[in-house]
């Protein structure tokens, strides 16, 4: 299940994490993939090691953790750090897939969904697609500043070579406590459609008996 996101960013937060990101120190961004994915990874990352890096974090985080579709998507149990990522002219990150645990060992994390979030309008690059493989064929995955997606982080995907101006992103990984993606699938849906009926004025009973549904399937379900 892809799920976008509209505006986890506002246009003065992209700003905000603009300027910042011009300021932090970049590195290759091979030292932070796995020893598959390192050899097809031509990037540049923030050092995550900076304070300035951190404080930019707690930033995209707090926001991307307030949109309304974030919870219901990913019921996240654990979120990763954020890296940000640069992609200059002729930089690609290769078709891979992400590591199941990440992490050290005493703070292991399974990647259960994958988010990217895009932080360079998509006039200001040619190329630089997030394209990610599914059921359909290939699909090209290319947001306005401040957008982000979540998918399945077990799925092939690559990131297509920029051919002019600069990609940057901040991409993160979540733990769910719904481990399986079909599950995860059918409370989106079930909470989705619980809102869209308050919206539209539905008795409270029924809203409540959705509520029942949709807490009894998270309590079979769910894996703090």
């Amino acid at each position: 299940m892809f799920v976008i996101l509209q505006g986890v960013l506002e246009p003065e937060d992209v700003a905000r994490a603009r300027r910042e990101c011009a300021a932090l120190p970049w590195r290759a961004g091979k030292h932070t993939a796995g020893a598959a994915a390192r050899r097809v990874k031509d990037n540049l990352q923030a050092d995550g090691a900076d304070p300035r890096t951190q404080a930019l974090e707690a930033f995209v985080s707090e926001a991307l953790r307030r949109h309304p579709l974030f919870e219901i998507a990913a019921r996240p149990a654990k979120i990763s750090r954020l890296l940000f990522s640069r992609y200059a002219q002729g930089m690609t990150y290769g078709a891979h897939t992400d590591d199941a645990l990440m992490g050290p060992p005493n703070a292991r994390l399974r990647s259960d969904v994958a988010f990217t979030l895009f932080l360079a309008s998509a006039d200001e690059y040619d190329g630089g697609a997030l394209v990610i493989d599914s059921a359909l064929g290939e699909q090209d995955i290319k947001l306005a500043a401040g957008d982000a997606i979540l998918y399945p982080a077990g799925t092939i995907h690559h990131v297509a070579p920029v051919t002019r101006g600069e990609r940057i992103a901040a991409v993160g990984w979540v733990q769910s406590a719904v481990a399986e993606a079909g599950r995860r699938e059918i409370l989106f849906d079930l909470s989705v459609a619980r809102a869209r009926l308050g919206e539209a004025g539905a008795a409270r009973e029924e809203l409540l008996r959705l509520d029942k549904s949709i807490s009894n399937l998270l309590r079979l379900w769910a894996h703090p």
